[in-house]
C-alpha cells in the first residue's frame, strides 16, 4: 500500500493504452525542450502540444485544475518578485518599486513553460501507473539502481509516513505542544533523526529477507512490452510537432517576442 495517488493511471483512454516507453522519451524530450525554450512562440507551440496530449487522456478537468493551481501558487511568487526585480525598460512605479517590461515578459514565459511542461508530463507520465513506469525506465536500459529506487519509495512511502504517524502520536501522548522555542525545534529534530535511524532499519530488514528469497539485484516481471501501430504514429507525430516547435524558437527573431 503507497500513500501514492495514482487517479490518473485509471482509464481506457488512448494515452493510456500507448507503450510507456514510447510516452517517457517525448515526455522527456518535451520537457527539455520547453525548459530551455527562450520564445514566446515556441513556448505557446508547446503549450498547444500538451492540450492535445490531454484531450487524447481524457482525464478528470477538476483534478487537473487543482494540480495547475497547486502549482501555479508557487509560480505566483515569481509575479511579486521578477516584476520589480529584473533589469529592463521601466513600465510603471509600486510605491519605491519599478516594473520592469522585461521582468513582466520573463515572469510570463516561466510561467507558460511550466504549465505547459506539467500539463504534458501529466497527460503522458501520471498515465501510468508507478510500478510500470519502473519497468519501462528498466527496459530503457536506465541504471537498474535508480529504477529499483522509484519502485521501494513507492512501495515504502506509506510505511515511513505511518511510522512518522505513530513517532508523532507517541510526542503527544507525553504531552508534547508545539510552540516557537528552543524546546519544539530540539523535538522535532529528534523526531526526524529517529524516524530516520527506524527507516534506515526497516530497509535493512527487508534487504535481508529479500537476500534470504534469492534476490540478486533483478526484479521479473510477468509483463511485457510491445509495440503498436498507434505506438508508431503516436512517436512520429509528437517528435514531429517538437521538431516544429524547434523550428519556431530557432526562426523567431530577437527582437519581437525573444527574450
Amino acid at each position: 500500500m503507497s500513500s501514492i495517488q495514482e487517479s490518473f493511471s485509471e482509464g481506457v483512454s488512448l494515452a493510456h493504452r500507448l507503450d510507456p516507453r514510447g510516452k517517457i522519451v517525448v515526455a522527456a524530450l518535451f520537457a527539455v525542450l520547453l525548459a530551455v525554450s527562450q520564445s514566446y512562440v515556441a513556448t505557446l507551440g508547446g503549450l498547444g502540444l500538451a492540450l492535445i496530449w490531454l484531450a487524447l487522456a481524457r482525464l478528470p478537468l477538476k483534478q487537473v485544475v487543482g494540480r495547475l493551481l497547486l502549482i501555479n501558487s508557487f509560480i505566483f511568487f515569481l509575479w511579486i518578485v521578477l516584476p520589480v526585480t529584473y533589469p529592463g525598460e521601466p513600465l510603471g512605479q509600486i510605491g519605491p518599486l519599478t516594473v520592469s517590461r522585461q521582468g513582466l515578459s520573463f515572469t510570463g514565459l516561466i510561467t507558460l513553460k511550466s504549465n505547459a511542461i506539467i500539463l504534458g508530463l501529466i497527460a503522458l507520465i501520471a498515465t501510468v501507473p508507478v510500478i510500470t513506469l519502473g519497468q519501462a525506465l528498466h527496459s530503457l536500459r536506465l541504471p537498474g539502481k535508480l529504477c529499483h529506487l522509484l519502485l521501494f519509495t513507492y512501495r515504502y512511502l506509506y510505511v515511513f509516513e505511518q511510522e512518522f504517524h505513530r513517532l508523532a502520536q507517541a510526542m503527544k501522548v507525553r504531552g508534547f505542544q508545539p510552540r516557537t522555542n528552543l524546546h519544539t525545534y530540539r523535538s522535532y529534530a529528534y523526531l526526524a533523526a529517529m524516524l530516520l535511524v527506524r527507516s534506515y532499519d526497516r530497509a535493512d530488514r527487508v534487504f535481508q529477507a529479500m537476500l534470504c528469497r534469492g534476490f540478486h539485484g533483478v526484479f521479473y516481471s510477468l509483463r511485457s512490452f510491445s509495440w503498436h501501430r498507434r505506438d508508431v504514429v503516436f512517436v512520429t507525430v509528437s517528435l514531429l510537432a517538437l521538431v516544429a516547435v524547434l523550428f519556431l524558437e530557432w526562426r523567431t527573431p530577437h527582437d519581437t517576442v525573444r527574450i
